[in-house]
């Protein structure tokens, strides 16, 4: 039995943490003679592909519009984005986002030279990026800014 270090109440050897107060307990020494046990440091979540924090709250909340158009309306909502929204870094990132898609699209396109099993594969890649387009909307609905999940690889207009 060992004591909180917080409020002092009884413990079991084994419990992380306090079932009174909750407070976290330092980990056991181990037993003379036993292999200590060696935990590794837990790292702060970091997700790469996540850029919200580069841009300013206010242009986020000003151009929230005019960057799910550029998903919901496909090429003319880019036009649109391009023309009312050009200085903006948040419709921007949004905008090379959807174009991305929109090449993804158009290459998808190739595949329907195949005769039966083309045409199959074209409408399975279109599905997948009505879903990422779908997914980056909401995302924008939020004030995200992610790169959609399967275009994040593809290199060009960082």
């Amino acid at each position: 039995m060992k004591n909180c270090v917080n409020c002092g109440a009884q413990l079991n050897d084994d419990q992380a943490f306090c079932t009174t107060c909750g407070a976290q307990q330092p980990a056991a020494a181990p037993a003379p003679g036993a292999a200590p046990v060696y935990t590794a440091p837990v790292a702060p979540a970091y997700d790469p592909f996540d850029h919200t924090a580069e841009f300013d709250a206010q242009d986020v909340s000003d151009n929230k519009c005019f960057a799910m158009l550029v998903y919901i309306m496909s090429v003319v909502g880019i036009i649109i984005a391009l023309l009312a929204s050009k200085d903006s870094p948040y419709v921007k990132f949004h905008l090379r986002q959807a174009i991305k898609l929109e090449v993804c699209t158009i290459l998808s396109a190739v595949l329907c030279v195949i005769p039966f099993l083309g045409w199959l594969a074209f409408g399975v890649c279109n599905a997948i990026i009505f879903v990422l387009k779908i997914i980056a909307f909401f995302q924008v609905c939020g004030g995200k800014a992610k790169e959609p999940g399967i275009i994040r690889g593809l290199k060009f207009l960082k």
